[in-house]
C-alpha cells in the first residue's frame, strides 16, 4: 500500500522537533481525518530557510509528507520552498494512495503557512 520512501519518512521522520526562536510558523489540520501539522521555519539573511522542523499528530502518510517537505524545502529561497505543491510532495515520496493524497495537501499547506507567517512578521525584508 505505502512506497519504501513513505514507509522510511515514516519510521525515521527528518527533522522532526520545533525550530526554537521560528522566523516563521504554519499549523494545519484535517477535522476529517485528525491530523495536525505544525511546521516551523529559520530563515537567513538572503531568505533562505536555513533550518525547517515539523510535529505532526496523524498516521503514518501525515508524518511521512510532513517529513518530506522539510526536506524538500531546507536551503532553498522563499519563492522556490512557495512552489512546493502537493503534487510534489507525493512525487518524492513515490506516490500516496488516493485516500492519502489529503496528507499531501497538509504538508505544503503548512509550509506556504509558515512562509507567509514570514512575511507577516517580516513585511521589510519581504519583497
Amino acid at each position: 500500500m505505502y512506497t519504501e520512501e513513505v514507509m522510511d519518512h515514516f519510521q525515521n521522520p527528518r527533522n522532526m522537533g520545533e525550530v526554537e526562536d521560528a522566523d516563521g510558523v504554519g499549523e494545519v489540520g484535517n477535522p476529517s481525518c485528525g491530523d495536525v501539522m505544525r511546521i516551523t521555519i529559520k530563515v537567513d539573511n538572503d531568505e533562505r530557510i536555513e533550518d525547517i522542523k515539523f510535529k505532526t499528530l496523524g498516521c503514518g502518510a501525515a508524518i511521512a509528507t510532513s517529513s518530506i517537505v522539510t526536506e524538500l524545502a531546507k536551503g532553498k529561497k522563499l519563492e522556490e520552498a512557495q512552489e512546493i505543491s502537493k503534487k510534489t510532495v507525493a512525487e518524492a515520496l513515490g506516490g500516496l494512495p488516493p485516500q492519502k493524497m489529503h496528507c499531501s495537501n497538509l504538508a505544503s499547506d503548512g509550509l506556504r503557512m509558515a512562509i507567509d507567517d514570514y512575511h507577516a512578521k517580516h513585511p521589510a525584508e519581504s519583497k
